[in-house]
């Protein structure tokens, strides 16, 4: 009952202890103006005391901010990509909320952009985070020429002025774990990907070939498999895969890793003593197979927290702490020895 009946302190009130103007308590409140340190010292003490809380509607009325985070996925995303929007919404989801600020998620097609039209003609967001499989869409054209700020996840085709963007290191983790591979001796690599229209896939694919040509070996484009994102076309590219006599298989994520696993199973293909199997993005999934699978271990979730900072720095936030430096670590597991 007292909780209830408990007034919830304003920043009227603490003028009125202080014995100062609602102005100067603002401005010692948001760092701007002549505030004295003495004056500030007190304002941040008597809050403390009251538990003050700021109003964020009339917050972001008086600035002209709506204190809300946009995150744009994309609508065709395929289940094979949900670990990875997971652990990267995680990420940004905590550094938004440490600086007061929500996260709207919103699904867009790369050409239909309705969804995000409403949201920006509506205000609904201060800037925009672009995921993956939208960097290269009508997504950045359509944000550029409205003037929101924007991070993009995922390396662009082309470089180009003003885009700020940040990424895994996929082309040099693929090309690290492949180049392993090929010392073990293994000579004819098959890879299973995902889609070609996400530039990760092109990423991943240029480390492979740039392996290849570290150790002088060819690349067989017969065994490179591009577009498998259901358990038949894996079980259609097995086949021919046993058939040329491959001595591995990389697979471009865990969602394909664990397709494959289940069609080596059933044809009784033992692991890795008929064939060895690495996958070029790691989950607990791959971690607790028997035999457990050689894979890349990125930190996703640092990857969204780094997106979500830069943006926040476009928005004028003083951002607290540092990057985290994305690396990525090869963990070799029984699939591969």
């Amino acid at each position: 009952m007292a909780d209830r009946e408990k007034k919830r302190c304003t920043i009227d009130d603490v003028a009125r202890e202080l014995g100062i103007s609602k102005t100067t308590v603002s401005r010692a409140l948001s760092g701007k103006g002549r505030v004295s340190r003495e004056t500030r010292e007190k304002v941040l003490a008597c809050i403390e005391r009251c538990d003050y809380q700021p109003n964020v509607i009339a917050r972001g009325l008086a600035q002209s901010r709506t204190y809300n985070i946009g995150l744009l996925l994309p609508e065709d995303y395929a289940e094979i990509d949900f670990p990875f929007f997971k652990e990267c919404m995680s990420g940004i989801c905590e550094k938004a909320a440490q600086h007061n600020y929500d996260v709207i998620l919103s699904m867009v097609d790369g050409k239909n952009l309705d969804q995000l039209r409403r949201m920006i003609a509506n205000h609904k967001v201060d800037g925009v985070i672009v995921t993956r499989a939208l960097v290269n869409s009508s997504v950045r054209p359509f944000l550029k020429e409205k003037k929101v700020p924007f991070v993009a996840i995922g390396t662009p085709q082309a470089q180009e002025p003003g885009l700020i963007w940040i990424d895994n290191q996929n082309r040099e983790g693929s090309r690290e774990l492949t180049g392993i591979l090929l010392m073990k001796g293994l000579r004819r690599l098959a890879l299973l990907g995902g889609s070609r229209a996400h530039l990760v896939t092109k990423s991943r694919v240029l480390g492979y070939e740039a392996a290849h040509s570290d150790y002088r070996v060819r690349a067989d484009e017969s065994l490179m498999f591009m577009d498998v994102d259901c358990y038949a076309k894996v079980a259609s590219a097995v086949d021919r895969i046993l058939e040329s006599k491959a001595d591995g298989i990389v697979c471009m994520d865990d969602a394909i890793t664990n397709m494959l696993l289940g069609c080596l199973r059933e044809r009784g293909v033992r692991i890795p003593q008929e064939m060895r199997v690495a996958s070029l993005y790691d989950s607990t999934l791959l971690e607790y197979y028997i035999p457990a699978v050689t894979s890349l271990h990125f930190n996703t979730k640092s990857l969204g927290m780094n997106a979500c900072q830069l943006l926040l720095e476009q928005l004028g936030e003083k951002v607290d702490g540092e990057f985290v430096p994305l690396n990525y670590q090869v963990i070799l597991r029984e699939s591969t020895k």
